[in-house]
């Protein structure tokens, strides 16, 4: 671990030194103002590493990273062995954020600019195993900390609704608020948001830090979060026509789909950083209950059942965290906007699974 005095000489030493940046062009929308970023020369295209890829979010981030800036640009890393179709989409390696001195070589070797780190224990499994969670969640981000600051780059972490807790505002929940979350998963992302800031201040560190929702994806497997509900729904309603539901039915959470949570990463990480107010935002996109959720799957499947079975543990977490979260901040500052509701989250999911699964028994 390096000794605050080597860090404050290597921020020192990088500070002339930032990642490479896109010109960005502001255009007119039907929303109002967006900020996109233009194509990049390449000279300007960052080399960016994604620990934890193999998560929810991982693979599709590096998907779109890699078309915005060459496939071999972009490395997706974790410590399970990626499935092939993953392997054969562009540049994979082992990385394990607790070892330090293997993080460090890896951002050496490979010319890293970018680094998003999306490595973590999510909140459900992380209450069953505390120990673990703050190793990874903690111990890990330190490790990212600070070889980030020694080496100058631009470093993105994603927070969650799981850092506010029950005294937080909740309809919506304000970027600035009390928010002294109660599982392990929500202190350690109150952790990483304050200690981004702190490296921000302190050395010059550009970290972005967004608190995303419950992201829904259609590709992936649940990981063990308190919202993992509202994916595995869309597939018993596709596979057997019913589900039981771990969550109260009157559960208002806030939600996301995957493609609007990667677009807003991707915009969030080429803003240029004079345009940033704050170094943590909010993003929202809709809020709904499981019944919500269910009555507008079942106007598509009309003989969709939903029985509730609540998990004392998950309820307890969701029933501290957001019924929505306010976003005016990262509309204003970067221009963010959402493009899926529920609506459009139902239809998109159910084509999305229901042709997966034709492919799938056709091969």
């Amino acid at each position: 671990m390096m000794p605050v005095v080597q860090l404050l000489r290597a921020a020192s030493k990088h500070a002339g030194n930032r990642p490479p940046r896109c010109v960005v062009q502001t255009t007119s929308a039907a929303h109002g103002v967006r900020t996109h970023a233009s194509s990049c020369t390449d000279s300007d295209k960052p080399k960016v590493l994604i620990t934890g890829g193999l998560g929810q979010l991982g693979v599709g981030l590096a998907t779109s990273l890699r078309r915005r800036f060459g496939k071999f640009n972009v490395i997706l890393s974790d410590i399970r062995k990626p499935p092939n179709h993953v392997y054969k989409n562009g540049p994979f390696i082992f990385s394990d954020i607790l070892d330090y001195k293997n993080l460090r070589q890896i951002v050496v070797n490979n010319n890293i600019s970018w680094l998003v780190h999306y490595s973590a224990v999510l909140s459900a499994v992380g209450e069953h195993n505390v120990a673990l969670a703050k190793e990874v969640n903690i111990t890990g981000f330190h490790n990212i900390l600070d070889i980030a600051t020694e080496h100058g780059l631009r470093v993105f972490v994603p927070s969650t609704i799981s850092a506010l807790g029950p005294s937080s505002p909740k309809d919506p929940t304000p970027d600035l608020c009390v928010q002294r979350p109660r599982t392990i998963y929500g202190v350690s992302k109150v952790h990483a948001e304050l200690m981004g800031e702190y490296y921000h201040q302190r050395y010059g560190l550009d970290f972005r830090c967004l608190r995303y929702p419950g992201i829904i994806s259609a590709d992936s497997q649940p990981g063990g979060g308190t919202t993992d509900y509202a994916v595995q729904i869309f597939h018993a309603a596709v596979k057997s026509g019913q589900f039981e539901c771990n969550l109260r039915s009157d559960t208002r959470l806030p939600m996301m789909y995957i493609d609007d949570c990667i677009r807003a990463t991707m915009e969030f990480l080429e803003a240029p950083e004079d345009a940033l107010v704050s170094r943590t935002y909010n993003i929202n996109a809709m809020s709904f209950t499981p019944q919500d959720l269910t009555r507008e799957i079942q106007k598509v499947l009309s003989d969709f059942t939903v029985t509730y079975n609540v998990d004392p543990v998950r309820q307890v977490i969701a029933d501290g965290w957001p019924k929505a979260l306010e976003d005016s901040a990262a509309r204003q500052d970067w221009g963010w906007r959402h493009e899926y509701n529920l609506p459009e989250l139902v239809q998109t999911m159910l084509t999305h699974i229901t042709l997966g699964n034709k492919l799938a028994s056709a091969f």
